[in-house]
């Protein structure tokens, strides 16, 4: 996978990594129709998550110099399925390294984490609107599911059911 050509690896986030995190998931917030980036709220949910392993992980995609890519693991149990599943979220590469498989490394690790921590599935929700993401997640293995996400947002700033 990581040649001297290309020095990029994937490894676990720690909380040095968490202005960089900020950084990519805003970016991503930005892109996304449902979201709104707020880097207090982003910041907070990466340190909660970084800061309990035991409720997920985050894993990047980093160069000698700093961090250029990042997916968010979050742990539940599923009945379906009778046993730990993942939630997979804030798969983002930043944009000037995009197109270097850099995206799918990071699927993979996940892919390869989940199956050696005997996890049972693994769910993802990508933006309906971005076709070139659900194409890069069935490139990855993933396949359309005949459930339909909805939610209700409990924050006091925001309007119930946006």
């Amino acid at each position: 996978m990581e040649t001297s050509s290309d020095p990029v690896r994937i490894e676990p986030a720690t909380l040095e990594d968490l202005s960089e995190l900020t950084d990519l998931v805003m970016s991503l917030m930005a892109i996304e129709a449902d979201f709104h980036p707020d880097a207090d709220k982003q910041r907070h949910g990466l340190r909660l998550i970084l800061e309990q392993p035991n409720r997920g992980r985050i894993f990047v995609a980093r160069n000698d110099h700093k961090v250029i890519g990042m997916v968010n693991l979050l742990f539940t149990i599923s009945t379906a399925e009778g046993g730990f599943v993942i939630l997979m979220e804030d798969v983002i590469v930043s944009p000037e390294h995009r197109g270097h498989g850099y995206g799918s490394r990071l699927v993979n690790y996940v892919k390869e984490f989940a199956a050696k921590k005997d996890f049972r599935r693994i769910t993802l929700l990508t933006d309906r609107v971005s076709e070139e993401s659900q194409r890069f997640f069935q490139k990855n293995g993933f396949v359309h599911s005949h459930m339909v996400p909805m939610r209700l947002l409990l924050d006091k700033d925001r309007t119930a059911g946006t």
